[in-house]
């Protein structure tokens, strides 16, 4: 029988006294969580942000699970100074980790253990604190925020302001949700829109203190506080923006010292809006249909498909990495798609019969009808279609982007029931059409759809991680911000058993994880589009 959840708990992770790897500088940590569901093998879940020269920090993204009562869940947590862009962990000076299971912490509520080594030893003095709470609620808080006139704590240039939300625990410490950006050489900034749950922000208790701190942002890691105020729900709520709430920043040691002070700027809500945030099931029990799309890359550098060095290449039980990667995603999507029939699509080879290079031709050849019956379907087309088409080039995403966007474009214009796009693009390397790929995007957020990409082989990924825009940062070529997220980018090769002599259902394992997170990524999607509101 199934274990049934019993409730989700957010776990807010902070560390005190990490190892210092940076020279003339301090590690820029990360934390990382990773779950055991086998018994052997670690899976990644999910990541913290990095947090710059710090040895002692406070990570303000938290990690949401599901708790099992009846189950051991074993958790992990790393600890990486992140000193480049890549998202391979191998990559990265290790600071320490620590395991332990789920039912622990929870139990404790506020669990606090040492840091260790791969061998075992200690991590220097290093130590991680895991505060857990239960989520009793669904609501979340959408701010709008700015600043004017704040001090300026800098000798040359401006502030660089961001801000801290706090909220009161039991025990009367301070515990802090939420981190808002920088906003770089400004005294009078307006950060981005952001939202919290109203559970980490006050407990969802409307007249629970709230401190909200400003911070000069150094990068020294020695930020300079600039002031703060404390307030409520029942008073932030009010905020609109034709009537907006402000409140004086404070700084206590500057009012001590001087008599005329007066604040260190003022704050201003221009917006503060409590929403329901559906779950996965709600979208999908209240009609919400996922269309799902496949795209192939079939471009030379995957190699000639008949030689066992090529990523197209079929082994001998009938398997190569884009078939796994396929079958992997394809099992966890497919059940929330009502008809199961998937377009599938092959990108960069040159098609018969006349041979020209196509970046948006159906896998079974039938433009009309590019429907493949069920996952089983899209490997069968996929088979067929290989010896059948010669590996070209370049290797461009935008043409099948904005097929699947035209699709999304009018199911918003129906009166029918909700509808959302999912795109899964398997590649092995650098893409060509960057810029136009960029603005592909930028129009795709706009519209019911994500987009999975799959990099399978070793190939160079950097330009896959920069269109997974993670913190609203990717732009079209004219400067456009994507208003979300909608693109996941995972290596391939990070979901697989590195161990030959591995059975490779263990790989198909870790595949069935990331299929997992990419619906995660999917869920958050359809909740930021009114376009999918359930009825």
């Amino acid at each position: 029988m199934a274990a049934q959840c019993v409730t989700k708990v957010e776990l807010n992770i902070s560390c005190d006294n990490l190892l210092d790897t940076d020279v003339g500088s301090k590690s820029d940590p990360l934390c990382v969580l990773f779950l055991n569901t086998s018994g052997q093998q670690w899976y990644e879940v999910e990541r913290t942000e990095r947090i710059k020269n710090c040895l002692n920090p406070k990570f303000s993204k938290t990690f949401i699970i599901d708790y099992y009562f009846e189950v051991v869940q074993k958790l992990k947590f790393g600890i990486y100074d992140i000193d480049n862009k890549t998202i391979e962990l191998s990559d990265d000076d290790f600071l320490g980790e620590c395991e332990c299971t789920l039912g622990q912490i929870v139990s404790s509520k506020k669990l606090t253990r040492p840091l260790v080594l791969k061998n075992g030893r200690p991590a220097g003095r290093g130590s991680i604190t895991i505060s857990a709470e239960e989520i009793k609620d669904n609501r979340v808080v959408l701010f709008e925020m700015e600043a004017r006139k704040l001090d300026n704590k800098d000798l040359f240039g401006k502030s660089d302001p961001y801000l801290e939300f706090h909220k009161q625990t039991s025990d009367g410490n301070w515990l802090m949700v939420h981190r808002t950006e920088v906003i770089k050489n400004n005294l009078n900034p307006a950060w981005r829109p952001f939202k919290i749950s109203l559970n980490s922000l006050c407990y969802g208790d409307m007249d629970k203190t709230i401190k909200v701190e400003c911070y000069d942002y150094d990068n020294d890691g020695s930020h300079d506080l600039i002031g703060t105020f404390q307030t409520t729900m029942t008073k932030l709520k009010e905020a609109s923006r034709n009537s907006p709430i402000e409140f004086e920043c404070i700084n206590e040691k500057k009012r001590q010292k001087k008599k005329s002070y007066k604040n260190s700027g003022v704050i201003s809500v221009k917006q503060c809006e409590i929403t329901v945030e559906c779950t996965f099931l709600d979208y999908i029990m209240g009609g919400c249909q996922l269309n799902f799309t496949v795209g192939v890359d079939f471009t030379g550098s995957n190699g000639d498909p008949r030689s066992p060095d090529s990523l197209h290449y079929i082994s001998p039980n009938g398997v190569n990495e884009y078939l796994t990667a396929i079958w992997s995603v394809g099992l966890v999507v497919q059940d929330y798609d009502a008809d199961k029939m998937f377009p599938a699509f092959g990108f960069g080879a040159q098609i018969p019969p006349q041979w020209q290079v196509s970046h948006e031709f159906p896998l079974n050849f039938n433009p009309s009808n590019p429907y493949c019956n069920g996952i089983q379907g899209i490997i069968e087309a996929y088979r067929a279609c290989l010896p059948q088409i010669k590996l070209y080039g370049p290797t461009n995403f935008s043409p099948i982007i904005n097929h699947v966007a035209r699709f999304a474009a009018a199911a918003t214009q129906q009166q029918t029931a909700s509808q959302y796009f999912v795109l899964l693009i398997i590649t092995d390397g650098v893409i060509t059409d960057l810029d136009q790929t960029r603005q592909a995007i930028v129009n795709a957020a706009k519209l019911p759809m994500s987009i999975i990409i799959i990099g399978v082989g070793g190939a160079d990924f950097s330009a896959m991680e920069f269109l997974d825009g993670d913190g609203g940062s990717l732009r079209s070529p004219s400067g456009e911000v994507a208003i979300r997220d909608i693109v996941q980018f995972v290596p391939f090769r990070q979901f697989q058993n590195k161990e030959e002599n591995k059975r490779r259902s263990e790989a198909q394992r870790g595949c069935k994880w990331l299929a997992q997170m990419c619906m995660m990524g999917w869920v958050v999607a359809v909740q930021e589009l009114e376009t999918v509101r359930v009825p």
